[in-house]
């Protein structure tokens, strides 16, 4: 019986990704919220995995997942111009060494 040859594994990246809930009885939003955006990092070995790993965390924290839209990863960030703070990057790192979903920031929205 020949051996398979055994796949590489993919290194884990951390994606920035921006999540808009809607509303979901006890899901922990302010009253007369409408909805809220999340700024969340998480880890995956792409960006597919890393939007399927958060929604259903979020779900699982009785939010209402409408809509994720992928930033990319600390490294396609940079090389766009963009400016990360340390703080930013600690968190991209936590999210990493943890494997983990990260919500770095929780907006809110009111009609």
């Amino acid at each position: 019986m020949a051996e398979t040859p055994e796949k590489p594994k993919r290194p884990q990246q951390v994606y920035t990704l921006v999540v808009e809930v809607g509303r979901k009885a006890g899901d922990g939003l302010p009253d007369k919220a409408t909805g809220a955006g999340l700024v969340i990092y998480a880890s995956g070995v792409d960006e597919a995995e890393a939007v399927r790993e958060t929604v259903a965390i979020l779900k699982e924290a009785d939010l209402a997942p409408l809509e994720v839209t992928g930033h990319g990863t600390l490294d396609e960030r940079l090389k766009a111009g963009e400016e990360i703070d340390a703080e930013e990057q600690a968190l991209m790192r936590r999210a990493l060494d943890e494997n983990s979903v990260i919500v770095a920031q929780m907006t809110p929205f009111f009609d």
